[in-house]
């Protein structure tokens, strides 16, 4: 039945939409309430996967050591809802203002998400962020646009 998702559809946008809430906030009691207690999270930061909430919201906690105001925005957001599991694959970047007064637009990475039903709320359960890589190089390539 095609409509059936779409009230789950809708509700995961709205978790995706709580990170851009939380991030703008500086809410990391916000964003705790988006993952599950043992998400697991590649990130862009080392090391090669952070385990569990409170590792995440470390990551975070960097972001706002960083900057004093924060966006996040979040471009192409496409999602494959199942009963009690969905996946999804958009761009975000993060941007905003260092603490030391400088005005950053960021970068575009790539963002993929894994979400679980839990008690009947959206969580995510994994999410891994990247960016494409010079072969020869050996270094990420930054400056891309969706």
């Amino acid at each position: 039945m095609p409509g059936r998702r779409e009230p789950d559809e809708t509700r995961i946008r709205e978790q995706i939409d709580g990170i851009v809430e939380g991030l703008r906030n500086k809410d990391l009691e916000g964003l705790r309430r988006l993952y599950t207690t043992d998400v697991v999270s590649f990130d862009v930061e080392p090391p090669l996967q952070h385990v569990g909430v409170d590792a995440k919201l470390k990551n975070w906690a960097n972001v706002f050591a960083f900057f004093d105001s924060v966006s996040y925005e979040v471009r192409d957001l496409t999602l494959t809802v199942g009963d009690d599991v969905a996946f999804g694959h958009a761009f975000g970047r993060l941007s905003g203002t260092l603490k030391d007064g400088t005005a950053t637009n960021g970068m575009w990475v790539r963002a993929t998400f894994c979400f679980e039903k839990v008690d009947g709320t959206w969580l995510i359960a994994h999410d891994q962020v990247s960016v494409p890589l010079d072969i020869r190089t050996g270094k990420g390539v930054v400056d891309l646009q969706p």
